[in-house]
């Protein structure tokens, strides 16, 4: 096992911009987006290891302060800009009082503990640039919701040094952990593969499907785009596709359960991401296996299981995937899950997994789970955040585990003016 441990250091957690000599930048006065509202000022910066944050401070400040952990990964170099998109999707925290603050992570790629050191670095960023905050709050949006629950489990701190973090909001969260979040995307390589035959194309050297792609491949995004839409006919009107391209789309999308708008972007991560985390960080091995998977739902179900592409995992890539990746449910802050119930991007099945998770660590009088009747993934109403955020600081306050049913009269009570009020019981 500590071998296990030592190999993982040196795939997925190597500093690799503090390795290259990347020096910290010093925060620079840069302007805020304009839903951050009038009067807040922003900084950015670089830290040692390489991080560009982004920290934001309202002139209303209530000395409380959110640690925003983004989701992705995003597979490319992280730039200075990168975390005001983040701050303007949840800028309402900001109108509204909260302190902010998000980087980038070091590098682009995969790798949820070096996510989670990177996020609680901003933290530290910001506690000794305007003094540690009445409250710090931890929060993780989509994969970001698996880096913050990392954090909190490695970087919450304790009572008898101190907490680090007083409660964690996570919003469409990938809180399923590593190894279980995935699958679903290898299964629609294959899938796709079976009927389309153009990714790899038959004139292109065939490699497994769950190494993404050659290291050395140059294929673009756009490029993927245009297969998939050769394919399928994705992206012109129903009346326009071809009846072998309809029947091929129809097929796909019943079988892997991916809805039609999402193809691209869940084929992007199964090829990008997965070249990215199979074969930078888990040194080629296997994770992902199909091996016993039934496929149901097409014209043929048979000729389908009969010749779709196979794999089996690599017990060592499962091993190292979960170290880095999957979640032990030891929770010891006050922690509140949103998540849409019809994301169409990670599952709301993610969220019975986590509860699962935390129920076996015997943890579950830390966790509250709340859903909203959504179909959005990247942005939700900003009345449901509002009132997740409030729900979590009156948890803080009165030590009073709050009720989900609750959220939605709350919601209409309190935030009604800040969007549509959609919380729900599953």
């Amino acid at each position: 096992m500590k071998r296990l441990v030592l190999l993982l250091a040196g795939l997925l957690l190597v500093p690799a911009a503090a390795a290259a000599g990347v020096p910290e930048r010093p925060p620079e006065t840069i302007p805020c987006p304009a839903s951050a509202g009038r009067g807040t000022r922003c900084v950015s910066g670089q830290d040692a290891n390489g991080a560009w944050y982004v920290a934001a401070v309202p002139p209303n400040w209530n000395r409380r302060l959110i640690v925003h952990a983004h989701g992705g990964p995003r597979t490319g170099a992280p730039e200075a800009a990168d975390p005001l998109e983040d701050l303007d999707r949840f800028s309402v925290m900001v109108r509204h009082g909260y302190a902010w603050i998000g980087s980038t992570y070091r590098r682009g790629g995969y790798g949820v503990r070096m996510a989670a050191e990177d996020a609680d670095n901003s933290r530290k960023v910001f506690w000794s640039l305007y003094g540690r905050p009445d409250r710090t709050l931890l929060h993780g949006q989509s994969w970001g919701g698996n880096v913050a629950a990392k954090a909190s489990e490695l970087y919450a701190g304790d009572a008898d040094t101190g907490w680090n973090y007083d409660g964690v909001l996570i919003t469409n969260g990938v809180v399923s952990g590593g190894t279980r979040a995935y699958g679903f995307r290898a299964d629609l390589r294959a899938v796709y593969q079976y009927y389309c035959g153009n990714h790899p194309a038959p004139d292109e050297p065939a490699y497994p499907l769950w190494e993404g792609l050659p290291l050395d491949s140059r294929m673009t995004r756009a490029e993927l785009r245009r297969r998939i839409e050769t394919c399928t006919g994705v992206d012109r009107p129903a009346a326009r596709r071809t009846p072998e391209q309809a029947a091929r789309l129809r097929d796909i999308l019943a079988v892997t359960g991916v809805a039609e708008a999402q193809l691209v972007s869940h084929m992007n991560w199964a090829t990008f991401l997965f070249q990215d985390l199979v074969q930078r960080r888990l040194g080629g091995r296997n994770p992902f296996d199909n091996s016993a998977t039934v496929y149901s739902g097409s014209a043929d179900d048979a000729a389908l299981n009969a010749g779709v592409a196979r794999f089996m995992a690599d017990p060592e890539g499962v091993a190292r995937l979960a170290e880095d990746a999957d979640l032990t449910g030891r929770i010891v802050r006050p922690t509140v899950t949103l998540h849409a119930l019809h994301d169409p991007t990670v599952s709301f099945g993610a969220e019975a997994v986590y509860a699962a998770t935390v129920a076996a660590a015997g943890r579950s009088a830390w966790l509250v789970q709340v859903a909203t009747d959504e179909a959005e993934h990247s942005k939700l109403s900003d009345a449901g955040y509002m009132t997740a955020l409030d729900a979590l600081e009156g948890w803080i306050d009165r030590g009073v585990r709050p009720d989900p049913a609750g959220f939605q009269a709350r919601c209409e009570a309190l935030w009604s003016s800040q969007g549509p009020c959609l919380f729900v019981t599953p």
